[in-house]
């Protein structure tokens, strides 16, 4: 299925005075406070949001799974359900894929696809957490890290023949995130499974494309719950930087302890130059990957309030990398998406209405009162028809969701697919 460009200004028809009423009364009562909204809405359209490969279909638990009718059976019907889910947005303008989940059988044909739909090869993304078919050696007991030569040998290459699947694609980056760990006391020696594990990510680093980047993910426990071989952001920052110039932290928002101030991690690791990039999600208790914004999107603002801060300020850190990272349990996968950009989007928006320079005057003064309120404020503007306005201005639905649904594509894909394909990867 592709959407053309009439069904969607079609359907923008039905809401477009009422938008046009609520766009120019934000416009002229932020113009008020000295703030371009054209400026405002010109960031938003150019900010795009990687899809994962591996979203495109119902998520599951370690207890079960339940699968959602018209799931993509197939990298090309993945690559599809991301460009229905971009013309709608204008905002996931790229897929990540991951390996060996999604390997291409016709590259020219792939690529020729995507771009038909607009859409780039973000990062590739490695798996030495599960044993694969035919692998000589397991990943039981570690991959990267593992006290066997062999097994680290094997999942260093894997990752090499990552590096080559993404090259072929016009990716410019790989992302490493590890399971490895112990369970148990004594299980592993610390020392030796960190040593082994950098000069694995060295090994790795050494075979990058000159203009590629690593990216080093972290996590505190899960699948393993007494250590992680890299289990926060500061082993990842010193193993990126053991590595070189290229290699960078990547932070999922789900990968930390709860209440754990990560908007600090964003700041700090910006001042040094070393985010590569984010997997967004939400959580209640710990890893959820539920839907972006759904539990804590305050926390969400204020982590973008950082961003927007590094990007105007940290010339020194490089260009982010952007992607979702969510398991939809219940949900349509595709509709669970399109929400988790509405709440990317609107945190980015809301933290672009920040008076930086006002803040800045509060905080020198000492004046906690005023610094709550100047970012209080941004966060409490309804900022939902700059979003509106960008994807309009790109071609996109006013309101994605309600065009989703009332185009009935869930229907359709279940009309083109059956009911019982099942996509690959979660």
């Amino acid at each position: 299925m592709k959407l053309s460009q009439s069904h969607i200004s079609d359907f923008n028809k039905k809401s477009s005075e009422a938008h046009q009423n609520q766009f120019d009364f934000l416009a002229n009562t932020l113009e008020k406070q000295n703030i371009n909204t054209n400026t405002v809405v010109n960031q938003l359209a150019k900010f795009q949001v990687a899809i994962p490969s591996w979203a495109l279909g119902a998520g599951g638990t370690r207890f079960g799974r339940f699968s959602f009718y018209g799931e993509p059976s197939n990298l090309e019907q993945k690559l599809s359900d991301v460009g229905l889910i971009h013309a709608l947005t204008q905002t996931a303008g790229a897929i990540s894929l991951h390996i060996p989940w999604d390997v291409p059988e016709d590259y020219n044909a792939i690529k020729e696809q995507a771009s038909a739909l607009n859409l780039k090869f973000d990062a590739v993304n490695s798996n030495t957490f599960q044993d694969q078919p035919n692998a000589k050696e397991t990943y039981k007991y570690g991959s990267l890290c593992n006290s066997d030569e062999a097994v680290r040998a094997q999942a260093i290459a894997h990752n090499q023949d990552v590096i080559k699947i993404g090259e072929q694609l016009g990716s410019k980056s790989l992302t490493v995130w590890l399971a490895d760990g112990s369970n148990f006391p004594g299980q592993h020696n610390f020392q030796t499974a960190l040593n082994h594990t950098e000069n694995s990510l060295k090994a790795i680093y050494n075979t990058l494309p000159d203009d590629w980047k690593l990216f080093i993910e972290y996590k505190p426990y899960e699948p393993n719950f007494y250590s992680t071989v890299i289990q926060d952001w500061g082993t990842s920052f010193m193993l990126a930087n053991a590595c070189g110039d290229k290699a960078f932290t990547l932070v999922d928002l789900g990968h930390h302890l709860p209440n754990t101030n990560i908007e600090q991690i964003v700041s700090t690791l910006m001042y040094k130059g070393k985010l590569g990039g984010f997997h967004f999600n939400d959580s209640k208790y710990g890893d959820d990957d539920i839907t972006v914004g759904s539990v804590k999107p305050y926390a969400l603002f204020l982590i973008f309030n950082e961003l927007v801060y590094g990007m105007q300020n940290n010339p020194q850190n490089p260009e982010l990398s952007w992607m979702i990272d969510a398991s939809h349990n219940i949900k349509d996968p595709l509709e669970d998406l399109i929400q988790s950009l509405e709440a990317i989007q609107e945190a980015y928006a809301k933290a672009l209405l920040v008076d930086q320079a006002q803040l800045k005057q509060a905080q020198l003064a000492h004046d906690v009162v005023a610094c709550q309120e100047i970012l209080q404020n941004a966060y409490r503007t309804d900022v939902r028809p700059l979003l509106a306005q960008a994807r309009l201005q790109a071609g996109g639905a006013l309101n994605p969701l309600a065009a989703y649904r009332g185009l009935n594509i869930r229907e359709t894909l279940i009309e083109e697919r059956g009911k019982h394909t099942i996509a690959t990867g979660l």
